[in-house]
């Protein structure tokens, strides 16, 4: 196990900048996702942990040793990749011990290493196979296995699971977790599937554009995101999003008028102006659904999703002012029919508050 510190990290393409001075810190033991969407510097990230890529600003420290110049090789990590990497020569046990071969460690301790590797993944009947004969699952797991002969300081997983299909990843998921708990390492895993962050992490770190939004527990992030980026990007489905612009406030209330000259009064006050443009954020499950002209905003249902213990249904406000359809969620089977006119409540102790920078504003006391 080893504790990485990343400080004002910097990395520069020529003139482009893709990652701007991310700070980092991860204990020993601890399963750190990055997380964002695709382009947002989270692979360049890991890859300059590993080594792969250079540093053009800022430190990378491993037990408080700084290793900006240290080798990839040197650096006592191992990389689990998309693509497998495995040697299609190779049987499944020469391409986990062919590692620890070029240390020269002896053959008898690479041989308990590789077959107690394989007892942990449940693939000691596959040894003598070659990846050619092997599924996307079981050559995932010869990867995660060549790692673990290593007995590396840090397990570094670059979305490693984005090749199998819906439900061979959820299978990985649980084993991964499974794993962790097992050999206690750190592992620091890159993923653009929030759910894979939500489900593995200890903590999550939220990128966007090279940037760090968040870094926290799972539930922290999803209760209190720091911003409007990461309550729209943590969460399935996603919050709703309304943007309005407030009229009036008080201590008791806020009126604010919607796209399309609508009016929407929330039981609680904002110390903001009148005037200022905010957002109203709002989960699928934090909606109440009932008869039009009952709640705070009809809408027409668009689409319905019967998922037997479950219900989801996307609904657009009627009308002009181009309001965003909107998802709800309710748990049992709810017969809505395409073009059904409903109204929504919102629970005001769930609602988040966003400014028009993308800030925070209020959080839902319910997420305390």
């Amino acid at each position: 196990m080893a504790h990485l510190h990343l400080r004002a990290v910097q990395k520069a393409y020529n003139s482009v900048q893709v990652i701007h001075g991310a700070d980092i810190e991860i204990l020993d033991g601890e399963f750190v996702v990055l997380v964002g969407p695709s382009g947002c510097g989270k692979s360049t990230l890991l890859r300059m942990i590993a080594g792969l890529e250079e540093v053009t600003a800022g430190d990378v420290e491993i037990d408080g040793q700084r290793v900006n110049h240290i080798p990839a090789s040197d650096r006592g990590l191992a990389m689990v990749f998309q693509s497998y990497a495995l040697y299609p020569h190779m049987t499944v046990y020469q391409n986990m011990a062919f590692g620890l071969e070029n240390t020269r460690m002896p053959k008898p301790e690479i041989d308990s290493r590789v077959r107690r590797a394989g007892e942990m993944l449940r693939i000691t009947e596959l040894l003598q196979r070659k990846p050619k004969q092997l599924s996307g699952g079981q050559r995932q797991r010869v990867a995660i296995g060549r790692a673990i002969v290593r007995d590396p300081k840090i397990f570094l997983f670059d979305e490693p699971l984005s090749n199998l299909d819906a439900e061979l990843r959820v299978a990985m998921r649980r084993e991964l977790a499974a794993l962790h708990h097992e050999i206690g390492g750190t592992m620091i895993y890159v993923t653009h599937d929030q759910i894979e962050a939500m489900t593995l992490a200890n903590r999550i770190v939220v990128l966007n554009r090279g940037r760090v939004e968040q870094i926290g527990a799972p539930l922290e992030l999803y209760n209190r995101p720091a911003n409007l980026f990461v309550a729209g990007f943590i969460g399935s489905p996603r919050m709703n999003l309304l943007e309005g612009t407030v009229v009036e406030t008080d201590a008791d209330h806020t009126l604010l008028r919607l796209p399309g000259d609508r009016t929407w009064t929330l039981p609680f006050g904002l110390d903001v102006a009148p005037g200022i443009s905010v957002t109203i954020g709002a989960r699928p499950q934090h909606i109440a659904t009932g008869a039009p002209g009952t709640g705070d905003i009809d809408v027409v249902v668009d689409l319905s999703e019967q998922l037997g213990g479950e219900t989801y249904f996307y609904a657009t406000p009627p009308g002009p002012g181009g309001l965003p359809q909107m998802t709800v969620h309710e748990l049992g089977q709810h017969t809505v029919a395409r073009g059904q006119t409903l109204s929504l409540r919102f629970h005001p102790e769930q609602v988040h508050v966003f400014a028009a920078d993308g800030g925070i504003l209020r959080h839902g006391p319910g997420h305390a």
